[in-house]
């Protein structure tokens, strides 16, 4: 299987006919996984944390929506033989795993994927960000490799910029902010050049790299994606670019 890095847009993203067609496209020309493993931005979880090992309801983490977005259901089946994987996987790696399986999926994890495979019909297993440290999260993603080869689809799920402080619903692509745009040039180039030393230091070495995250848990998924598809650097390829209120919304795919 591939890997994947997606921007996973806020619950109005089921609105944008453009992004939604991308994201289904995109899973249209994936092989099909036996489960996804998603790491969203929104679960930092010390130390890593399985969640939805079985169909919960979802967790609705934002506020200020009209009440319609909190209406979506997503009964994706949980994924206990990837949750045992990765267990040993990570074990192996000495790296201890707890449970929480009453905790839903959140909206990095449903709100793309009802849009990849909206008949919640592919199993799906949460897995929280242990840390925001790069190349801790680097390694965790070597640790979950494997999972490649047998057929399960590895996603980080973050934003590719994320200050909300630009964010404006229904503006333009030509409306991002200077920011927005020169971190997005910055990592284009660094992904194409297969540059991760650059990556792991993106709050240095990027132009606006604080403005582009003043928090940086939305650029962290990309680091496990990073790890697990080390192998794939080379095929790196932007899938989805291209900004949304402001912000980039850059969704890359090695292998």
């Amino acid at each position: 299987m591939p890997v994947l890095y997606l921007s996973h847009g806020a619950p109005p993203l089921a609105d944008d006919a453009l992004w939604t067609a991308q994201l289904a496209g995109w899973a249209a020309r994936l092989p099909r996984p036996r489960a996804v493993l998603m790491v969203s931005a929104h679960w930092e979880a010390a130390p890593v944390t399985l969640a939805a090992t079985r169909t919960v309801p979802l967790v609705y983490d934002f506020r200020g929506f009209p009440e319609r977005y909190y209406r979506v259901r997503y009964p994706a089946p949980g994924a206990p033989e990837l949750a045992t994987r990765v267990r040993a996987l990570l074990g192996a790696a000495g790296l201890p795993v707890h449970d929480e399986p009453e905790r839903g999926l959140d909206h990095g994890a449903y709100v793309p994927l009802a849009e990849m495979y909206p008949e919640a019909d592919v199993p799906v297993l949460q897995l929280s960000l242990p840390t925001l440290d790069p190349e801790r999260l680097l390694g965790l993603g070597r640790a979950l490799a494997p999972l490649r080869a047998e057929g399960f689809l590895v996603v980080g799920s973050g934003f590719f910029t994320h200050n909300l402080s630009g964010f404006t619903l229904g503006s333009g692509p030509d409306e991002a902010p200077g920011w927005s745009r020169e971190f997005d040039a910055w990592g284009r180039e660094a992904l194409a050049a297969g540059d991760v030393d650059a990556l792991l230091d993106f709050t240095r070495k990027a132009p606006a790299g604080r403005l582009a995250h003043p928090r940086t848990e939305h650029f962290a998924p990309l680091f496990v994606t990073l790890g697990a598809g080390e192998s794939d650097l080379a095929t790196q390829r932007a899938v989805i670019d291209g900004f949304w209120g402001g912000l980039a919304k850059r969704s890359v795919q090695l292998g």
